[in-house]
């Protein structure tokens, strides 16, 4: 008989979501509507800040966040390559410079130290991502900007929830941005959020995602030729999210501590099974953080085994686990070798990357899942052992 797939990652729609929608369905409003403006206001809530703006999606987000930062040709922005590549690819849609800060072996996050190495009289803005939902050191990073004058933009797409030394990740830095991706903890379809304390960030981010067009009279640089005025001052995008994603994205919220929650349970599973088990180094947990936990990657030992990872992999793919790799890193991709960027900039990310695997890990997962993933995992590494 063959064996359950399990996905590495899902979303959880329930009835009361779907009613949701189909309430907005049946209203006046699909777009640009009520719904938008009420779904950034729970949100700057739960994360404890001023403004949020609602976008199409995770790297609109980014996008929008640096063309707020002012990033322009030939700026240069610190990063980690151990993300999906849009981290990256923000910058360069502003034609500005992606600089890749190699990570910290242990948290596989983003190291300061690194950071530091990397700053030129170029560098104006640092993306320090919250991979797998664990916080970066944003003490060290927001002093390290604070010090050069840099902007902090943090890719907080894995991190809903997450907590830093008693602060929600979304509060911290200059701007931080969100997946709503439906893999990540909660979804709109499709759908991002930009979360900022600043008012002259905030106003600028409103106006990216609707063409640079602005409707409010107290800005115009032209005079009004009647009330239908409105003015284009910047070349911004559609980069619109819609009522009906929006009210998907209200009714999510509300259960986000219930998925946290479940997330930690079945960490705390998979902790328990595989800490002392032959081959297998489970992820490091900063000291005074609260992981969100949007991915669980082991990392293999290969010290320990007869295989590589991708003997590793496929064997776990065989036994219908929908594992993953998260991620190549950024500059390995044939765009960024065709821009000059070579292998060995990045030691500790390549390491890693030969090494790690994403298993699955979804609040919507039931005992007997976890169960599984733990049981066919094992096996698959044992028959590896040395």
């Amino acid at each position: 008989m063959t064996e359950e797939f399990i996905p590495y990652g899902s979303q959880w729609i329930d009835e009361q979501d779907i009613e949701a929608v189909a309430k907005t369905l049946k209203s006046d409003y699909l777009t640009t509507g009520p719904k938008i403006k009420e779904f950034e206001e729970k949100f700057a809530d739960y994360v404890d800040v001023k403004y949020a703006v609602a976008i199409a999606n995770g790297t609109a987000a980014l996008h929008a966040a640096i063309f707020a930062a002012g990033i322009k040709e030939d700026d240069e922005v610190i990063t980690t390559p151990i993300t999906f590549a849009a981290s990256a690819n923000s910058v360069i849609y502003q034609n500005g410079i992606p600089v890749f800060a190699d990570i910290d072996p242990d948290t596989y996050n983003i190291d300061p130290e690194s950071i530091k190495e990397k700053i030129t009289d170029k560098t104006k803005a640092i993306i320090p991502v919250h991979f797998t939902g664990q916080p970066c050191e944003m003490d060290e990073i927001m002093k390290i900007a604070d010090k050069y004058n840099l902007t902090v933009i943090a890719d907080g797409a894995h991190a809903v929830g997450a907590e830093y030394k008693g602060q929600k990740i979304g509060s911290i830095a200059d701007m931080t941005t969100f997946s709503f991706h439906p893999v990540k903890h909660i979804t709109t379809g499709e759908g991002g959020m930009i979360t900022t304390d600043s008012k002259k960030l905030y106003d600028k981010l409103i106006k990216f995602r609707t063409h640079g067009i602005t409707k409010n009279s107290s800005e115009y640089i032209n005079e009004s030729h009647g009330p239908w005025y409105h003015e284009q001052q910047k070349l911004g995008y559609n980069y619109r999210i819609t009522d009906i994603q929006c009210a998907l994205g209200i009714s999510q919220l509300e259960k986000i501590d219930k998925f946290l929650a479940r997330r930690k349970e079945i960490v705390k599973e998979y902790n328990k099974a595989f800490n002392d088990f032959e081959g297998i180094i489970i992820p490091e947990q900063l000291e005074d953080t609260n992981s969100a936990w949007h991915l669980y990657v082991i990392q293999l030992d290969l010290e320990k085994l007869t295989a590589d990872r991708r003997k590793v992999f496929k064997d776990l793919r065989d036994t219908n686990l929908g594992v993953n790799v998260h991620y190549i890193p950024v500059y390995y991709h044939p765009y960024y070798q065709s821009l000059g960027y070579k292998k060995g900039i990045c030691p500790n990310a390549e390491n890693l990357y030969e090494r790690i695997i994403t298993i699955p890990l979804y609040p919507k997962m039931s005992d007997q899942q976890v169960e599984e993933v733990i049981k066919r995992t094992k096996e698959v590494i044992r028959k590896n052992q040395k």
